[in-house]
Formats: structure tokens, sequence, C-alpha cells
């Protein structure tokens, strides 16, 4: 569980205003082509500025926070639900209450339990999920071809041992994808936090190491009954894009899917990428409980909530943001 006091953090994963405004308008970006479009979005997005700072939705408690990009869940019960809650609310009576990472589709019933215990879904963001767990969908032409790139052997794919310089590497390779490619609004995970989680086995983490012994791209991942997600990714940016490392990545995280059985939930980006490789889109949320708090804030979060069904959620689903 995380907690923010409503201070000045600049991560989306414990911050909504850094979600919904800050990411927001790094996001702008996609819109270079279309400039009037990209000035009006951005001046809509600063108008709600003032919104999410009388939501109070930074002040806020999240339980299930796995400081990861996607978070994966247990089976709650609804009598699960209700019991955090109000033991939640009890001890942060000045705190929203939000779980991150609930989606409409693999966590559709996840969702009405949480509804029906006064939650209220904020849209977040566009994801992709590839699900491998009873029938396999079809190989598509795409994905092979990312399997044939990974087997051409200049490249060994590793699962360890690990070397202490290892760590180092991979941290610098996630770096110079999300956040110097990207926005630093990202986690920045340290050699230290990779070490730790492959140390407790709550993180499994692949390379790709040239015949020199240099790790060129990276992907670690987390698992959860039948589902999984791969937040840690990166590669050198510097190599040439005909390595296709971000392909043999994607085919390493496509094969173990395949081999386990699982939910791949290819998290959001990348959309056409991803879809040409299975993925279908599902909208995920914020599950947010703020019942307990003045009319002041809750009147805010809800004109933010729609103003994110209203605007927001078509404009993700139009152009697979």
């Amino acid at each position: 569980m995380t907690r923010n006091d409503g201070g000045d953090v600049t991560n989306y994963l414990c911050c909504p205003s850094a979600a919904y405004i800050d990411y927001a308008i790094d996001e702008l970006r996609h819109f270079s082509a279309k400039p009037w479009l990209k000035g009006l979005l951005r001046g809509l997005i600063e108008c709600a500025r003032p919104l999410m700072t009388a939501s109070r939705l930074d002040r806020q408690v999240q339980p299930n926070n796995g400081l990861v990009a996607t978070n994966l869940f247990p089976d709650l019960s609804q009598a699960d639900i209700a019991q955090a809650t109000r033991a939640l609310t009890a001890l942060y009576p000045s705190h929203s209450l939000i779980w991150r990472s609930v989606n409409d589709q693999s966590m559709a019933q996840l969702k009405a339990r949480f509804e029906a215990a006064g939650y209220h879904a904020f849209p977040s963001r566009q994801i992709y999920l590839f699900d491998a767990r009873a029938v396999a969908p079809k190989v598509s032409r795409d994905e092979a071809r990312d399997i044939k790139l990974l087997a051409r052997g200049d490249y060994n794919w590793t699962q360890g041992p690990w070397r202490p310089q290892d760590f180092d590497r991979m941290a610098d390779l996630y770096r110079q994808l999300y956040l110097d490619k990207y926005t630093w609004l990202n986690p920045v995970y340290t050699p230290v936090f990779l070490e730790q989680g492959h140390a407790t086995r709550t993180l499994d983490l692949h390379a790709l190491r040239n015949h020199d012994g240099r790790i060129d791209g990276v992907v670690g991942f987390i698992d959860h009954g039948d589902s999984m997600a791969a937040p840690v990714v990166g590669y050198d940016t510097e190599l040439p894009a005909e390595r296709g490392l971000y392909r043999r990545l994607m085919g390493i995280a496509m094969t173990r899917a395949r081999e386990r059985r699982l939910l791949y939930n290819m998290s959001a980006g990348a959309a056409g990428f991803k879809r040409n490789r299975g993925g279908t889109p599902a909208l995920e949320y914020l599950m947010v409980y703020n019942r307990h708090l003045g009319l002041g804030p809750r009147l805010a979060a809800y004109l933010v909530r729609s103003i994110l069904n209203t605007i927001g959620v078509p404009i993700l689903k139009r152009f697979e943001l």
C-alpha cells in the first residue's frame, strides 16, 4: 500500500494529477501533425487542473500498489472490498481510497464488486490483453516474425544467472526507453529495485545478451494467478532499429504467455503493434472511494469523472492511446 498526503509527487503511479494532467500533456506529442487539435486538447487539460486540485484525489491511499504500471489482483470478494474500505477509511479519514489497474474486460466482475461497494470508476487508459489461458490465439504473422527474429542467433535469450553489473545495465536500458524516450513521470527503477525483485522472485527477468556478454535488452515479468504483466522493459535505443530489440522482447513475452497459459496484460501504448500480435483493447480504470470526504472534493471528483467519460474515453478510443 502507498500513501500520498497530497504533496508534489511527480509519478503517475501514486498521483492522479500526474496521470491525468501532466502525463496527458506529454501524450500530446502524438498530435504534432494536428497543431490545432493539440492546442485545443492542451487547453482542456489545463482547465481541468483546478478541478483535480479541488477533488483532492492526490491525497490518497492506494492498496495493492506494486509500484508498477499494471497491478495484478487477487480474486477479491465483495466482503474483502467492504472490509478493506471500512478499515482504511477509519485509518485515513481525509484520504481518497484508490485501487489502480482494474479493466472492464478481464476484471469486469471485480469492477462491478467495487462499484457495488460505493466506488466510482475513473477511466485512465486503453490497454491490450492477450489471452492464452484456455485456447491460445492463432499465431499472427507479426508474432511469427518476432519469434523468427528472436531465434536468429546474434543474441542469447537468458534468464540468468545475473552479475551485479547486469542490474546496473538493466536499469539503464529501462531508463533509456521509459524515461529518456518517453517521460520522467514514469517510475524510476534502480538497480537495487531490480535486484531485490529478482531475489524475492517477484520479478522474473529475461534479457538479450550479445556474444560479447553485454545485455542490450531486458524484460521483467510479474505474475498473479492466471495473469502476467511486463512492467520492466528496456533496450539500447542507440543501436540500429533494424536489430528489432523491442520485437524480440515482445516475442519473449508472447512465448512466455503461451507456454504458461496466462492472460498477458500488455499494458498501454504501441496500439497498432499490439493489435497486430493478437492484443484486444480494454479500458482500464482507477476505482475511487471518497464517500467519507466533504461535499466539495466529491463534487470536484464527480466533474473530473464526467470529463473523463465524455471527452477522455472517446479520445482514447479514437486515437488508440
